[in-house]
């Protein structure tokens, strides 16, 4: 057997035609993309296959399109991998890819999901008003270098929003506070995102509290494996644990490296997953911990080649 460690991407692997060679492949890729249109109330199978990029790149679009399509290539990988003896022993989704992960689990519905999302990314873009926030990226500094130099911060946010990889960390805020942050940090690469709000920060509060009731209406299951959540960077033992750190990630910074580091020596797998487009994440995990075989199951071919690469 081996066990795998599944991982589902969040915004930013979208692209035009995401889902569309899977849609033509698959009778089960059309029954999500039905499911989404109709619990949606628009084509979203339209917005992935034709775009354009820029409808498609709205959050509350990209979200429930990035967590379509990560469905859809776990699903279908699920029937290969269960005949080859592949076994699954944990989750982690990054920020939205969360939602992704507890739908793998069968701990909320895919419909419910798609909503939620979809809610999501509309509360997140309407918490900050365009161009008063900003998020980068800051690369080769540890979190202690990083911290010191927010600390000063004062009346402006500065907040770390991501820790993605050991030397990659991402600060969101306002404009102002941002700014003041890297002129503090002195030498060092900075890239600034191309973002439509500062995620994962405390100007994502309003976003948050609107958040907390819709999720306060959905029915959540014990998942069917341990999924690691951003804000803990652990699995929660319990339902309503599950609920309470949905709705504080979305201020709460994205843990990513304590995740994989966490769910690696918990349960010890012999391979990473990725399950959607790109394959941002995989490149995260080579940097975290190189020694796990890894594998991004995005289309017909890579899903073919499962049963090669799985360890």
């Amino acid at each position: 057997m081996t066990k795998i460690f599944a991982l589902f991407p969040g915004q930013g692997s979208q692209k035009v035609g995401m889902g569309k060679e899977l849609y033509e492949s698959y009778d089960v890729a059309r029954e999500l993309f039905a499911q989404a249109d109709k619990a949606l109330g628009f084509e979203l199978s339209k917005a992935c296959f034709e775009g354009p990029a820029d409808r498609l790149t709205l959050t509350e679009i990209t979200q429930p399109a990035i967590l379509t399509v990560s469905t859809i290539c776990f699903r279908i990988a699920q029937e290969h991998a269960a005949a080859a003896g592949h076994e699954i022993v944990a989750a982690a989704g990054h920020s939205l890819g969360e939602y992704s992960a507890f739908v793998a689990a069968g701990a909320i519905s895919f419909e419910d999901a798609v909503r939620l999302v979809n809610k999501r990314g509309k509360y997140m873009q309407e918490a900050v008003p365009v161009g008063t926030g900003k998020m980068v990226a800051v690369l080769g500094k540890e979190v202690a270098e990083i911290e010191a130099a927010l600390e000063p911060a004062g009346k402006e946010v500065a907040q770390i929003a991501n820790i993605n990889a050991p030397g990659q960390i991402v600060v969101a805020g306002s404009v102002a506070g941002v700014d003041q942050f890297v002129a503090r940090l002195g030498a060092a690469k900075v890239i600034e995102l191309p973002v439509s709000a500062p995620f994962h920060c405390s100007l994502m509060r309003p976003a948050e509290e609107k958040l907390r009731g819709d999720l306060a209406k959905v029915s959540i299951k014990k998942p069917a494996f341990p999924v690691f959540q951003n804000f803990t960077a652990s699995a929660a033992d319990t339902v309503e644990a599950i609920r309470e750190n949905l709705a504080l990630q979305v201020c709460g910074r994205v843990r990513w490296v304590e995740c994989v580091e966490n769910a690696v020596t918990a349960k010890a797998p012999d391979a990473v997953w990725e399950y959607g487009a790109g394959n941002v994440l995989t490149g995260l995990v080579k940097r975290i911990n190189g020694s796990i075989a890894r594998v991004n199951i995005d289309s017909p071919a890579a899903v073919a080649q499962l049963t090669g690469k799985a360890a």
